[in-house]
């Protein structure tokens, strides 16, 4: 049986909203994780280097920078290391970058903590299973616009140029909400 003190549950949790990473933490306390707990990138980089951690639930923007940032530090210290990206602001640019940075999975918030913990333990999973309800044509075409929209440094005039559209269109379709 694995118990907390057990350095191969070891997890460390990087999320600058102060309420849920209280909650995240005891909650991965009470499934056996040995938790240690950050709000930034400094904060959590200091943390791994004196104790690398075999696992860790980043979020995706933080007061002090990116979840991003942290992923291939981390795997420096630690190859095996299995880490879980969780945002706020899930779109398909990002959860591509956190993948291509080394993440095993990417969750959107709220994720719950089992949701989590499997993420974090299944390694046997190779792709996750198909989307009960895929994309729709709309969804597709605003998620391509958010990723010239980042490629461009979120620049509305250069993405304009590159989708051939007029900027004040741009400007609109950003504004909106995503479609579903």
């Amino acid at each position: 049986m694995t118990t907390p003190a057990d350095p191969e549950r070891s997890l460390l949790i990087v999320d600058d909203d102060g309420p849920f990473l209280q909650r995240l933490t005891r909650a991965m306390e009470k499934r056996g994780f040995q938790v240690t707990a950050c709000a930034g990138v400094s904060e959590a980089l200091r943390a791994a280097r004196s104790k690398p951690p075999a696992y860790a639930v980043l979020d995706m923007r933080l007061n002090d920078g990116n979840g991003l940032e942290i992923v291939d530090q981390l795997r420096a210290l630690r190859p095996e290391i299995r880490v879980v990206m969780l945002t706020g602001y899930g779109n398909i640019v990002t959860a591509v970058a956190a993948i291509k940075a080394g993440a095993v999975d990417y969750l959107s918030k709220p994720a719950d903590a089992d949701e989590i913990e499997a993420a974090l333990l299944n390694k046997d999973r190779k792709l996750p299973p198909a989307p009960e309800h895929p994309m729709s044509a709309d969804r597709v075409r605003w998620e391509h616009i958010q990723r010239v929209f980042e490629q461009c440094d979120r620049n509305v005039s250069e993405t304009a140029r590159r989708l051939n559209m007029h900027r004040r269109t741009l400007q609109r379709i950003l504004a909106k909400r995503s479609p579903q």
